[in-house]
């Protein structure tokens, strides 16, 4: 009996082509037959308000690129959205929903599938100055097909899209305000966190672009990543690409950038997206929820009533329409708490850590109050442990969304690859709001050295939820030396109940990154008396 074919891996799995499909011809014939009521209402609505065409947008060097738009007929002033696809074969079919529901709101829309991907010709140049040069070619398209004056002018993505369409806007000053979800802010440091390949990550990628048409540049940088070649030939193409290197145009002209993130996401850690995020000095909004890349935002483009999309819409309305909807009063900080849901606004980032909580890592396994030098804890390379970032890339986080987060047994961890530590059981809520940062020493007996720390919650019963983690590699230090390793791991909003402990746990092996360790090697940590091992816990 043949095995049935394993499904194409897709950064996008809750999406249904053939439903979109069907939801794009209602759009072109108006027979809705089929069609749930509301997208039926939906198409009924936009078909009374606008042309809805499929077409071709003439990108950079003459591709051609696939494309689809929403054009209001008159000569009424109108407000423009451009929408650049996300990393999937789905190309701009992936918003046409949404497209559709900013077309009822007044604007006229352009959403077009990235090179290479879909039905556009060229090569992925991954939000390269091709992409770049494509969103203004797309700007184009649609204010020539425009019938009336164009007022103001947006770009959305969605994850490749949303880094796209920031340095779009960087580079063509008629860009008037962004939206960027699931986005990157360094794409150095998202490939290489502290130093760390981020080969999940690449491999996730590789494989939602199987059908897709990589350039060899492309090709060759995401092969050195999951090789551990040309490090910094890979720093140099990720600089042009990442929106944190042209952030002084952006604040220049101080565009609005409305950002979308997931406190667990595994292709673009969040903290990247921060330091892009606190750089900015114009109108700025950040929301970050449970889940993993584009898993947030996921019900928004399947029709289905969405908190993330709905802010895309208000701040599309406020600074495209100068629609008084309240969004620019609300903070600049919309966090979602695990697992408890609950929605914490803040002024600004800085703001949600009220006081930071020193904890020391001591000899006998304990996270305490006092400093102890003089101990080692040795970790074994090489072996794994069910400390782990994740058991899939992007999947696990819909499991969060759903309130089924990952459960690791910690009395399964193997003391002897990996090193513990353990917090007296909390005598009331503590509140993680921020960035927790770990300051660790320790000694590789080989050149280049890996660890992974993770933070858990752990309940009476030893089962622990995964708060945050860092990746951390020295590649530099000569053998038996003794490095000092400073971490910040991935920003959080946790509320640890009564009752529960804090674990902190550093092994040396997770598949989630490479891995520069020898096999059976030991990295020996340890608190020196002047440069002791402690974890800071933001507070809020």
């Amino acid at each position: 009996m043949t095995p049935a074919a394993r499904p194409p891996f897709s950064l996008y799995p809750e999406l249904d082509a053939t439903a979109l499909d069907a939801f794009v011809t209602a759009l072109e014939s108006g027979d809705v037959t089929g069609l749930a009521p509301a997208r039926a209402a939906e198409v009924a609505e936009a078909r009374s308000l606008a042309v809805f065409t499929r077409g071709k947008v003439t990108g950079a060097d003459g591709d051609l690129l696939d494309a689809a738009l929403w054009r209001h007929t008159g000569a009424q002033p109108r407000p423009v959205v451009v929408m650049p696809s996300p990393w999937t074969n789905l190309g701009w079919l992936t918003y046409a929903v949404q497209a559709t529901r900013f077309a009822a709101r007044g604007y006229n829309v352009l959403a077009y599938s990235a090179r290479g991907f879909a039905g556009s010709e060229g090569q992925v140049d991954v939000a390269g100055p091709l992409d770049v040069a494509d969103g203004s070619r797309a700007l184009d398209h649609i204010i020539e097909r425009s019938t009336g004056p164009v007022t103001r002018i947006g770009f959305l993505g969605d994850s490749y899209g949303s880094g796209i369409s920031q340095l779009v806007a960087a580079h063509d000053t008629r860009v008037d305000a962004v939206v960027a979800l699931s986005t990157w802010g360094d794409l150095g440091e998202a490939f290489h966190e502290n130093s760390t390949r981020h080969v999940a990550a690449v491999r996730a990628l590789l494989a939602a672009a199987a059908k897709a048409r990589l350039s060899p540049q492309t090709q060759s940088v995401f092969d050195n990543v999951l090789a551990g070649r040309d490090i910094q030939g890979t720093l140099r193409w990720a600089e042009t690409r990442s929106p944190f290197s042209h952030i002084k145009e952006l604040n220049r002209r101080q565009v609005p950038v409305f950002f979308a993130h997931a406190w667990h996401e595994t292709l673009f850690p969040a903290n990247q997206t921060l330091k892009m995020f606190n750089e900015l000095t114009g109108p700025k909004r950040l929301a970050v929820s449970i889940g993993d890349h584009s898993g947030p935002e996921m019900p928004g483009m399947l029709g289905l009533p969405n908190r993330i999309w709905s802010d895309a819409h208000r701040w599309f309305d406020h600074h495209l329409k100068g629609t008084d909807n309240g969004i620019g009063d609300e903070g600049q900080v919309l966090g979602e708490v695990m697992w408890s849901r609950t929605l914490e606004p803040r002024p600004t980032w800085p703001s949600l850590t009220e006081q930071v909580h020193r904890l020391h890592l001591a000899d006998d396994g304990e996270l305490g109050e006092e400093p102890q030098a003089g101990w080692t804890a040795t970790v074994l390379c090489g072996m794994d442990t069910p400390a782990t970032v994740a058991d899939k890339i992007v999947e696990s986080g819909y499991a969060e969304i759903a309130g089924r987060p990952k459960v690791y047994p910690t009395q399964d961890i193997d003391r002897t690859v990996a090193a513990v530590w353990t917090a007296d059981p909390a005598a009331e809520t503590i509140r993680l709001r921020g960035i927790p940062r770990l300051r660790v020493t320790y000694r590789a007996a080989n050149p280049g050295s890996t660890f992974v720390a993770y933070l858990f919650d752990v309940g009476p019963d030893d089962a622990a939820h995964l708060v945050t983690h860092a990746p951390y590699s020295d590649l530099d230090s000569p053998p038996d030396s003794l490095i000092s390793a400073d971490i910040e791991l991935q920003a959080t909003a946790y509320d640890v109940p009564r009752g529960h402990r804090l674990m902190l746990v550093i092994d040396a092996r997770d598949p989630f990154y490479g891995d520069a360790n020898l096999p059976r090697a030991t990295l020996a940590f340890t608190s020196p008396e002047a440069t002791p091992s402690y974890l800071d816990l933001p507070l809020g």
